[in-house]
């Protein structure tokens, strides 16, 4: 099929395209429309191969029940129109460094239905955040018998058949030893939390109706990690204080256990286990996409992800950036930037400065990480963390309600950033309410 064109040669302004409308890119996307394109400084166009933004780190409790994907969902079509961008469906999948264009797939409805059709989408200054998607290293069964969380559908999903997995077992229940095992693979943020959300997920539903379920003797959650400690990118107190909370929750923990097969009914480790398992994640690793390994000869590193300079340029095309997960960005001691929302939100914020410099005839200046310290949410059980240099230039160590508060923080400075102070609050209080008489968890 012939591939339509929507730029138009009469347009003289700037165009600056964004693939990816995750947390960075749809930060940036509001930003620079706010700024550069309701003045009519430049044409900013997000492009996304879905219709709605969820923020990434919310999908462990999209999985358990404990917010309704829905709700926390942000169109782009709506916001496009606020913020003074234009929003592009569909999947980014080619490039065109010589004519500066991309190419963006055609888009099918669920009966296979052509609703768009392929088109090239031009652009002076090129942003790839797409973000990242889980790394199953190879590992045989995973692709066909575990559930990945790279994506609210996912979330959703996973969370349909757990519940159906909850009503299966309580109609067994008392009758037989019917138990509800799941195992998560992969102690990293998305898995920890996972695991303690999951818990009390299914305490909530007991309480709902599910009367021959007792959490204590019938559900069995077990998180496996290849690394001697949960959390093994974190200070070593987070991982000992987060590990002791995940135990008195009911959490058996497995580390130095490397998996090497997913079947429909167990998962089985190098050390020679079979972990019995109804319900198998798969949260162990992330790479880049893998349509980045072919974009006109831009360099990627091992987990495929764009090699950048420290101005977040591409090592091989100054016109094209990567921010966010997709990009292995220049850090400290030969490290790269850590996949971490704090970091795309900072990137953002340097390329809205970055983008208004170029529009300027200037150069890019470098863009320098800071680590603000990390939180790790227990669900309504506890959270804990710490801050970097905020205070005293050192360390402060959080839990409990404080460390939950600034857990919640995260989040509402992503929605600040996209919606404003006052409708961000607006809404927070509008939710407090309504959670008085809504179900705590999703139950359907």
């Amino acid at each position: 099929m012939a591939q339509t064109s929507f730029a138009n040669a009469a347009n003289t302004l700037h165009r600056v395209v964004i693939v990816g409308g995750g947390a960075s890119g749809l930060e940036l996307a509001t930003s620079l429309g706010d700024k550069l394109g309701k003045s009519g400084k430049a044409e900013i166009v997000l492009v996304d191969r879905t219709r709605t933004h969820t923020w990434k780190p919310l999908l462990h409790a999209v999985a358990a029940g404990s917010i309704d994907m829905h709700e926390e969902q942000l169109d782009y079509l709506y916001q496009a129109r606020w913020h003074n961008f234009q929003y592009c469906r569909g999947a980014m999948t080619g490039l065109d460094r010589a004519a500066k264009e991309i190419v963006v797939g055609a888009v099918q409805d669920d009966d296979g239905i052509e609703i768009l059709p392929e088109r090239r989408e031009r652009y002076d200054t090129l942003i790839m955040a797409v973000g990242s998607v889980s790394n199953d290293f190879g590992t045989q069964g995973v692709k066909q018998f575990a559930h990945r969380l790279d994506n609210a559908w996912e979330a959703h999903l996973f969370h349909r058949k757990m519940v159906n997995e909850c009503f299966r077992a309580n109609y067994r229940l008392p009758d037989s030893s019917a138990q509800l095992d799941i195992v998560i693979v992969g102690a990293g943020a998305t898995g920890v939390e996972l695991a303690a959300e999951l818990n009390n997920t299914i305490h909530v539903m007991a309480g709902y109706g599910l009367r021959n379920i007792d959490p204590r003797e019938h559900l069995r959650i077990t998180l496996i990690e290849s690394s001697p400690r949960i959390l093994a990118g974190l200070p070593e107190y987070m991982s000992t204080a987060v590990a002791q909370a995940l135990v008195k929750l009911g959490v058996n923990i497995r580390t130095n256990e490397r998996v090497v097969e997913v079947t429909p009914t167990e998962v089985r480790t190098s050390s020679g286990y079979a972990i019995p398992s109804k319900l198998t994640v798969w949260a162990a690793g992330i790479r880049g996409q893998s349509f980045l390994a072919n974009l006109d000869g831009l360099e990627v590193d091992k987990i495929n992800r764009l090699v950048v300079h420290d101005t977040l340029q591409t090592t091989l095309d100054e016109n094209i950036f990567a921010m966010g997960d997709c990009a292995a960005a220049p850090w400290v001691d030969g490290k790269t930037v850590p996949p971490r929302a704090q970091a795309a939100h900072q990137q953002a914020s340097h390329l809205v400065k970055t983008i208004k410099r170029r529009l300027n005839g200037q150069a890019p200046t470098p863009y320098r990480y800071r680590d603000f310290g990390s939180l790790v949410s227990l669900g309504r059980s506890d959270t804990v963390g710490n801050l970097m240099g905020v205070l005293t230039g050192g360390t402060i160590r959080l839990e409990g309600f404080v460390a939950k508060m600034m857990y919640l923080s995260l989040h509402k400075m992503h929605l600040v950033a996209l919606h404003g102070f006052w409708k961000t609050a607006l809404d927070t209080v509008v939710g407090f309410i309504r959670r008085q008489t809504d179900p705590h968890v999703k139950l359907h």
